[in-house]
C-alpha cells in the first residue's frame, strides 16, 4: 500500500525505492509485521536493525513527538523470530 510506511518518516519510501526492490520489499514486510502486531512501523523497523548481529547501533532521528514515541516503542519491543527472519529475507 503505497505511503502507508511515511507514518515512520518523511522519505522512506523514496529512500526504500532508492535502494531497489529489496528495499520495497522490506517496506511491505514492515506494513505486515506492524499491522500483525499493533506496533509502530518505526518500532517494528529498529527492533529488526538492533536484532542483526552486525549491527552494533541503529540511528533515527524523530521530528515530532508521536515519531520519538513511535521509535522509543522498540526498546521494549522483542521480535518473534519467524518476524525477524521474514523481515531479513525481504532485505536479500
Amino acid at each position: 500500500r503505497p505511503g502507508r510506511h511515511l507514518r515512520c518518516g518523511g522519505g522512506a519510501e523514496d529512500a526504500a525505492a532508492d535502494a531497489g526492490g529489496a528495499g520495497l520489499a522490506v517496506l511491505g514486510t514492515l506494513d505486515t509485521v506492524a499491522e500483525r502486531t499493533g506496533e509502530p512501523v518505526a518500532a517494528i523497523a529498529l527492533a529488526w536493525l538492533t536484532a542483526q548481529p552486525t549491527v552494533a547501533a541503529a540511528l533515527a532521528s524523530a521530528r515530532t513527538p508521536r515519531q520519538l514515541t513511535d521509535l522509543l516503542r522498540a526498546t521494549d519491543l522483542d521480535l518473534a523470530p519467524d518476524d525477524v527472519a521474514l523481515l531479513s529475507a525481504a532485505s536479500g
